[in-house]
Formats: C-alpha cells, sequence, structure tokens
C-alpha cells in the first residue's frame, strides 16, 4: 500500500477535502518472559528500559500502518487529526491506539 497522508493538523495546505469518518489503527503487545525479567533488573537501578521504548515504538508503527489500511479501505486520500492514545493491560502489555479522521480530496 502507498504511503498515505497522517497528519496531525487539521487542515492539509492547498487540499480541500471531505470528511469520510473517524478510522482507527490499534495493537496489543507484549515482551516475552526473559525481555520481562530484564526490564525488571533495570527497574532495580534505574535509567532506560530500552526493550520497553523499542516495543512502544514498534507498536506505534502497527497502529499508524492500521490507521492507513482502515483509511484506505474507506478510500480516504488521507487522515487528518491522528492523536495516539496508549495504556497498559496488566504490568507486562502494552495497547496503542492511534485515531483520526480519513478523508477524501476534493478537485478544486
Amino acid at each position: 500500500m502507498p504511503k498515505m497522508l497522517v497528519t496531525t493538523t487539521e487542515q492539509v495546505p492547498g487540499q480541500t477535502y471531505e470528511i469520510i469518518g473517524e478510522v482507527f489503527g490499534v495493537t496489543t503487545q507484549s515482551k516475552n518472559v526473559f525481555r520481562n525479567i530484564g526490564a525488571s533488573m533495570k527497574n532495580i537501578v534505574g535509567g532506560e528500559v530500552k526493550d520497553y521504548t523499542k516495543m512502544l515504538d514498534e507498536a506505534r508503527e502497527a497502529a499508524v500502518d492500521r490507521l492507513r489500511t482502515n483509511a484506505a479501505a474507506l478510500g480516504a486520500d488521507a487522515v487528518v487529526m491522528m492523536r495516539f492514545d496508549s495504556g497498559s493491560i496488566g504490568t507486562d502489555i502494552q495497547s496503542v491506539a492511534a485515531y483520526g479522521t480519513a478523508v477524501k480530496f476534493k478537485e478544486v
């Protein structure tokens, strides 16, 4: 799938568009038990837990990819006002949602 414009802004400069509707991309991820043990040890000494940072980066990418797929299925040209939300499920599972408004560009 070609890259679809996804922006956090409300307007796309030089474009007028009609709103198609809301779109979402969601993923829930966890690390394996050995990575969790390593993260627990890092919790003792402090500092960045790089495995979890990497996991959240991957989750954010997956959520945006799914958002684009959802928007493309609706015939959208772009997604405006994209936002992220995230949360924990238990101690080792993270959920990331990307959401926004799918739009179709109008010919001027």
